[in-house]
């Protein structure tokens, strides 16, 4: 299993890193442990994570302040993904902020909070249904992010919850070097989107590795961890690795100690029959490019 995937113009680590928890609870306000959520950003990259995902509605601002804090000036391997398309109320509350003239105000705070004149990536987070990807034309979001992307201050553009058919559109206007969406184990809409980026040589980012498991589904992936010695969380990273070359990882912790669980997850050897038995949790589906 190849462990690295070529990345926005570099050669990434496939277990990347999630900042989304360094905010505070509900992903909104500061952390309760400012310097303890910087430590885990250290760690991740002396660990040798180089693909760290972000953005400034976690928060807002609070999520890239502390990744500035921890790691300013950036390692030249380091690629930052961020994504614009919504921003917070005073409660909390997650809105669209999908406009044009949004998406390049996002991009400016995104630019001033993690203290850098381009962005390594920006995903345009679609929000047509916050929970899943629905059709509808993205046209006016994507030339807006090509124009800053030809202005310098982006340098590549991903897309996050989107449809197959939004993809196709989207890289008429602008090259597309991800797709973050929902999936996992046992959440594989996404199964033909992932095999065909993979063509394409595009990253596919999932995200809530156990999000959405019946309680019949993660018993049978605990009985498979325990036989395995290690957690259902690090059988579900593990898994993904397998299911194709192109996807990329960004599980997601304030805890040191789990961060490094999280990484060993690129460690841990699935055997034919364990994945087998993976993929019948699912219902069965197939499994490419391991």
């Amino acid at each position: 299993m190849k462990t690295t995937f070529e990345f926005a113009g570099r050669e990434v680590n496939r277990m990347g890193y999630g900042a989304m928890q360094l905010a505070g609870p509900g992903v909104f306000g500061p952390p309760k442990d400012r310097a303890a959520a910087a430590a885990v950003l250290r760690e991740a990259v002396a660990a040798g994570v180089n693909h760290i995902d972000t953005s400034d509605f976690y928060g807002p601002h609070v999520t890239n302040q502390i990744i500035r804090e921890a790691l300013h000036p950036y390692p030249s391997n380091v690629t930052i993904v961020t994504k614009v398309g919504a921003m917070r109320d005073e409660q909390g509350g997650w809105l669209p902020a999908f406009e044009p003239e949004d998406l390049r105000r996002g991009v400016e705070d995104n630019l001033r909070n993690l203290g850098v004149d381009a962005i390594d990536v920006v995903n345009l987070r679609i929000m047509g249904d916050i929970h899943r990807p629905t059709e509808g034309s993205i046209e006016p979001q994507m030339h807006a992010l090509a124009r800053m992307r030809e202005e310098g201050k982006i340098r590549h553009i991903g897309l996050s919850n989107a449809t197959s058919m939004q993809v196709r559109d989207a890289r008429k206007i602008a090259p597309i070097v991800c797709v973050q969406n929902h999936y996992n184990l046992v959440n594989r809409d996404d199964d033909a989107l992932i095999d065909e980026l993979a063509q394409e040589h595009i990253a596919y980012v999932p995200f809530f590795p156990l999000g959405g498991f019946s309680p019949i589904q993660s018993d049978a992936l605990s009985q498979i961890a325990a036989r395995l010695n290690v957690s259902a969380m690090q059988v579900a990273l593990a898994w993904l690795l397998y299911r194709s070359p192109n996807i990329l990882l960004i599980p997601g912790t304030s805890s040191v100690t789990h961060l490094r669980e999280n990484l060993k997850a690129a460690d841990i050897v699935l055997n034919e029959e364990v994945l087998k038995e993976l993929d019948a949790i699912s219902g069965g589906a197939s499994r490419v490019g391991h």
